[in-house]
């Protein structure tokens, strides 16, 4: 794998949304979204950040950020197409993300993930010591509200 073949984008087009659901399909969090509710969070999100593979034009990793620019950003969606995983393309998108001019002066940055993944996410900063706050939730989404692998 040549990483000078990847380029990160910080737009997703529409003529990647193919590409997009075959991610989210993959995700066992985000499987079963619908083109129309991607188009929408592509809309709607603050920041988009995406991997193309440019010789084949294909997205192969995605992650999105909400922020209010000053207190708070929430990193989102952090996935990468099954067969490019183990080349540090999660870490293009991490370092993307954490170095964005946007959310430098942010105070909290903040992610859910799973705890196998930890410590990949421990290499920019973050921690599960959190003081005493806890991570509470409100869904309809099925996939949210069981124990998943």
């Amino acid at each position: 794998m040549d990483l000078s073949e990847i380029e990160v984008r910080d737009a997703v087009d529409a003529d990647c949304l193919p590409d997009l659901m075959n991610l989210f399909a993959s995700a066992w969090w985000a499987a079963g979204r619908s083109a129309s509710d991607l188009n929408r969070m592509l809309e709607t999100s603050d920041l988009v950040f995406g991997l193309v593979h440019r010789p084949s034009g294909r997205l192969v990793g995605f992650a999105r950020v909400l922020t209010d620019d000053v207190y708070l950003a929430v990193v989102l969606d952090v996935v990468v197409a099954p067969a490019w995983r183990g080349f540090d393309l999660g870490a293009m998108l991490l370092d993307a993300i954490v170095g964005h001019p946007r959310l430098a002066a942010v105070r909290s940055v903040e992610l859910v993930c799973q705890p196998e993944l930890m410590p990949f996410y421990r290499r920019w900063g973050f921690t599960e010591q959190i003081g005493r706050s806890r991570l509470m939730r409100r869904t309809s989404d099925p996939l949210l509200s069981d124990t998943q692998p």
